[in-house]
């Protein structure tokens, strides 16, 4: 098969600092119809969350804290039509720009401050929560559902240039929080201010942050993960995360059967 060009929705400077920075801004991209579907789960997954932690008898699950912020993942498992959007046209663009003609669907989640007491998030990599550095970098889309601004929490991403890191590093826990952290410096970051529908695509190797909602509505994100090859564990023996086949010589290949790899651990 013949690999398949980007589409106009990436230009070349946007790839090139993809390349250099390790990110780049699509701004106003989701389509209406996948956001509505994306809004529409959010509420549903949150009530789930929250009905798990009742169960449980706690208001903290991991880096889950009841509403204050919510960490919900692989929903496409149990909502099949996010996959409309996962698997999409546009987000085949977006791996074909970064990643290239090799893709694989490696997590997703929702992430979620609440109103008033959204708690911060701190300053890590995605890798860091791999837990270690024989991987390959993978891909987020931080797919924002609301308009997201400094005051209700938006992400803070660290260019390669300014961390002058471009690889994994060990994160240690905060406790307290239950976050990982691996910077430790001063530098800000750049702060994305987009409105919803907008995309922020970095390598998981980008330090990034969120600071804390102040606003009295939820700040509403979606987060589609993905490799260009399955991600193992460094013996080989487990998958970490999902490796649901999505671009094969840049054609997508959703819905095929994922290639004969060892049963998945529970989480990444």
């Amino acid at each position: 098969m013949q690999s398949v060009e980007p589409s106009g929705v990436i230009n070349e400077r946007q790839r090139e600092q993809f390349r250099e920075e390790g990110y780049f801004i699509l701004e106003g991209v989701i389509p209406d119809d996948h956001l509505a579907l994306l809004r529409r789960e959010c509420e549903r997954f949150i009530d789930k969350m929250n009905a798990r932690m009742d169960a449980q008898g706690t208001d903290v699950l991991g880096i889950t804290h009841r509403n204050k912020r919510y960490f919900v993942s692989n929903c496409f498992r149990d909502q099949p039509e996010l996959r409309t959007f996962l698997f999409s046209d546009l987000m085949a663009d977006i791996c074909r720009a970064t990643l290239g003609d090799s893709a694989f669907l490696f997590w997703e989640q929702y992430v979620v401050k609440g109103a008033d007491e959204g708690m911060a998030f701190s300053w890590h990599q995605d890798s860091g929560y791999v837990g270690y550095p024989d991987h390959r970098p993978y891909l987020t889309c931080w797919c924002a559902l609301d308009d997201v601004s400094e005051e209700n929490g938006t992400v803070h991403l660290l260019p390669f240039s300014r961390s002058g890191i471009r690889s994994w590093v060990q994160h240690v826990v905060q406790e307290g929080s239950n976050d990982k952290v691996g910077y430790f410096g001063n530098d800000p970051g750049i702060t994305v201010t987009a409105p919803a529908g907008s995309i922020a695509v970095f390598s998981s190797i980008v330090f990034h942050s969120s600071s804390g909602n102040l606003t009295d509505q939820l700040r509403r994100v979606y987060l589609g993960q993905y490799s260009a090859e399955p991600i193992l564990s460094p013996d080989g023996s487990k998958l970490w995360g999902n490796a649901e086949p999505f671009l094969r010589d840049g054609k997508i290949v959703a819905g095929e059967p994922p290639p004969d790899l060892p049963s998945r651990l529970d989480d990444p």
